[in-house]
C-alpha cells in the first residue's frame, strides 16, 4: 500500500475506491447464505477501517487526512445543527422496525463502517490527491463519483429499487459536496464522518410506507435547500485555507 501511495496518491485513492466496491458486491450473496442482515458487509468493512486507519495513523496521516479536532471553533459550523438536522432525513416519512433484532445491529454496525470508510477514501485519498492539482475539480470529482458509486446497488444484489436508487444517488452527490466544503475548510474529516455513519445507521429505521415518488421530491427539495444554504454560510464564514496543498502547483 505504501509504496503505490507513495508513487501516485490518485492511484492509491482509485485502487481503494475499486477494492471497496468489489468487496461489498462479494459480501452481498454471502448475507442471504449466512442469513444475517449484510453481516458479510459489515465483516468486511470493518476489516477494511481497521486496515486504513492504521495506514493512516502509521504513516502520520492523520492531520492531513482530517482525523484530527477542527481548527475552526463549533460557532462557525454554526453549532452543525443544519448537518444535525440532515441527519434526521431518514425519519421525515417516520419511524418503523424494519428488521428483527440481530440483523438491526448487523445492519447499524455496516452502516458505521460505511461511513468512515467512504469519508477517509472519497473525501480523504481522492479528494486530497486531486486538490494538489486543483481544489475545484477535487471538489467536484470526489463528490460525484461518491453519489455515482451508489448506482452500484442495481448490480450489486442489494435488492434496492430503480427510483429509490436515483433519490439515494443524487442525495449522496449534495451531501458529498457538503462534506467535502466542511472538509476542506474546516480541516477535520472527523464531523464529516459522524454524520455520515448517523445518517446511515438510522436508516434502519426509515418509514418506507406510503413513501412516493411525490413526497421523496419534496424531502429532496428541502433536504437539498438545507444543503445549498449551509455551504454558503459556511464558505462565508469558515477560513479560506485549511489544507497545506491548495496552492501547490503540483499535478499527479
Amino acid at each position: 500500500m505504501k509504496k503505490l501511495y507513495e508513487k501516485s496518491e490518485l492511484a492509491f485513492a482509485i485502487v481503494c475506491i475499486v477494492i471497496y466496491s468489489i468487496l461489498q458486491s462479494v459480501a452481498n450473496p454471502l448475507n442471504k447464505i449466512i442469513g444475517i442482515e449484510v453481516i458479510a458487509n459489515a465483516i468486511l468493512t470493518f476489516l477494511i477501517t481497521i486496515i486504513l486507519l492504521c495506514f493512516i495513523i502509521k504513516n502520520k496521516l492523520t492531520v492531513k487526512y482530517g482525523l484530527c479536532k477542527t481548527t475552526a471553533t463549533a460557532w462557525r459550523f454554526l453549532y452543525f445543527i443544519p448537518l444535525a438536522a440532515l441527519c434526521t432525513f431518514n425519519f421525515w416519512n417516520g419511524v418503523a422496525i424494519n428488521f428483527s433484532a440481530v440483523n438491526t445491529i448487523s445492519y447499524m454496525l455496516y452502516m458505521l463502517f460505511v461511513g468512515i470508510v467512504e469519508e477517509i477514501i472519497f473525501r480523504g485519498f481522492l479528494f486530497k490527491a486531486i486538490a494538489k492539482c486543483n481544489v475545484t475539480l477535487a471538489i467536484i470529482i470526489s463528490s460525484i463519483t461518491f453519489g455515482l458509486g451508489h448506482l452500484l446497488n442495481l448490480i450489486n444484489g442489494s435488492g434496492i429499487e430503480l427510483v429509490e436508487n436515483i433519490f439515494q444517488v443524487f442525495g449522496a452527490i449534495a451531501m458529498g459536496f457538503l462534506f467535502v466544503v466542511i472538509f476542506y475548510r474546516g480541516g477535520s474529516l472527523i464531523p464529516c464522518i459522524i454524520a455520515h455513519s448517523l445518517t446511515n445507521m438510522v436508516s434502519a429505521f426509515a418509514n418506507e410506507t406510503g413513501l412516493t415518488v411525490e413526497k421523496r421530491i419534496i424531502f429532496s427539495v428541502i433536504k437539498l435547500v438545507i444543503i445549498i444554504a449551509y455551504i454558503i454560510i459556511l464558505t462565508k464564514i469558515l477560513p479560506k485555507k485549511q489544507t497545506e496543498n491548495e496552492k501547490s502547483k503540483e499535478c499527479l
